[in-house]
């Protein structure tokens, strides 16, 4: 399969949506500010660390209520006990500030469109507020009122609370919390021209101020690959193979297309299934149906959204639900899903024990049926290839990753405004 001409392009700082470095500085305070969180004890920046290239190196998170980052994160303990896993992957925030990019999460439930009259189709749909500057400040909005990530659980606090009642009616009050603090009010003053006071200050300022963040935090232009575009700089002899197949007969880049390598498409690799399942309200089982859940259309059932491969070297676990730890482990699923989901072993996911819900974890297991349906739901069919080949696709894909993936612009502040601690 020939490359497409746009999937050898390098990247430049002119493909991305505009950052404002003031409000960059305000949206690392917050990113790990647990004051956006319902009980004050969770961040952005827990599960989105920079010690983990942006991720947390687990396959489902541990969000509210949990203890530590990455792999160590605990489960908490007495009440503040999880009550569930987080249902799927936290995604990595590498270049999601890209021109391109009109549709984030998993399922794609979040997306650029005029249909709700504020330039966005979310889970919110018209409640979300207007002024937003871009569907990065978009999607930073919505963990903030998840339960089980950073909103905490009903009869906790006020925000979750609020909600249980309206989605819109918990942001308000979020924002209260910051415009409390002096030195947050300074800097949105300075950084915003329309705050003056404390009670000019909006969800849509923080969302705004986070979206800046992320963007100018985790935009990657410099790979080695893009030298390589950029001014001839050579591949080492493996990934130059590894390139020649990627783009050639190993047929990657028929979805692992463009500057981002991903066409944003969504596909059914048939991944082992575990965890709790983003269920909705009406699903009786632990299952994920993936795109389906936004869309409600059968044919969506099972896909989720391709990935881009930028920095993926340093981003595993891999798949929606963090089913494989090496991508070695998620090559070869693509080569051969059938195989590879009955070699899978429950050890092979990065879960910190939780003996409270470990009957949740695998339980959808053992539902027959459901397994037969996705098993039965699968969008690749790409030809084997030997392990010369497989290791020369993996060093072409090293190529892919930031000359600094752990060390960003402006990195994990030390300490926050609000004086709560800094994971």
């Amino acid at each position: 399969m020939a490359a497409p001409a746009f999937a050898q392009t390098p990247l430049s700082a002119d493909d991305f949506l505009p950052a404002d470095p003031a409000q960059a500085k305000i949206g690392q305070l917050l990113f790990y500010d647990k004051v956006l969180s319902g009980n004050r004890n969770i961040s952005c920046g827990t599960c989105h660390h920079h010690d983990h290239a942006g991720t947390d190196g687990l396959s489902l998170g541990i969000g509210e209520g949990g203890m530590g980052v990455g792999p160590n994160r605990t489960i908490g303990q007495g009440k503040d006990l999880i009550r569930k896993r987080i249902p799927r992957n936290a995604p990595a925030l590498w270049n999601i500030g890209h021109r391109d990019v009109k549709v984030l999460f998993h399922d794609g439930r979040l997306s650029v469109s005029d249909l709700y009259g504020n330039g966005f189709n979310s889970p919110a749909e018209e409640w979300l507020p207007r002024g937003l500057d871009n569907i990065v400040a978009a999607q930073a909005l919505f963990p903030m009122t998840a339960q089980f990530e950073m909103a905490g659980n009903l009869g906790e606090n006020d925000i979750t609370h609020a909600t249980q009642i309206r989605i819109d009616r918990a942001w308000p009050l979020i924002a209260e919390r910051v415009a409390t603090i002096p030195e947050y009010v300074d800097m949105f003053a300075q950084a915003f021209a329309d705050v003056s006071s404390p009670r000019d200050i909006t969800i849509v300022h923080i969302g705004n101020a986070l979206g800046a963040f992320i963007i100018s935090e985790w935009t990657s232009i410099d790979t080695l690959y893009d030298q390589h575009l950029r001014n001839g700089t050579p591949l080492p002899p493996p990934a130059a193979a590894g390139k020649e197949l990627f783009f050639g007969d190993a047929g990657c880049s028929a979805c692992h297309s463009g500057p981002l390598f991903s066409d944003r498409a969504f596909r059914a690799l048939g991944l082992p299934a575990f965890g709790p399942g983003r269920t909705r309200r009406f699903d009786p089982i632990p299952r994920d149906v993936g795109r389906m859940g936004k869309s409600d259309r059968l044919e969506d059932a099972y896909r989720f959204k391709t990935p881009s491969l930028r920095n993926v070297a340093v981003t595993a676990p891999y798949g929606h639900n963090g089913a494989y730890p090496t991508l070695e482990r998620m090559i070869k699923h693509h080569l051969d899903p059938l195989a590879e989901r009955n070699a899978w072993r429950r050890r092979d996911a990065a879960l910190p024990p939780a003996p409270h819900i470990a009957a949740i974890d695998f339980v959808i297991q053992s539902d027959t049926r459901e397994m037969a349906r996705q098993s039965s739901v699968l969008d690749i069919d790409i030809p084997s290839r030997t392990q010369t080949e497989i290791d020369q696709i993996i060093a072409f894909l090293e190529t892919l990753t930031d000359p600094s993936p752990y060390d960003r612009p402006l990195g994990r502040p030390e300490t926050v405004p609000s004086g709560l601690p800094v994971d």
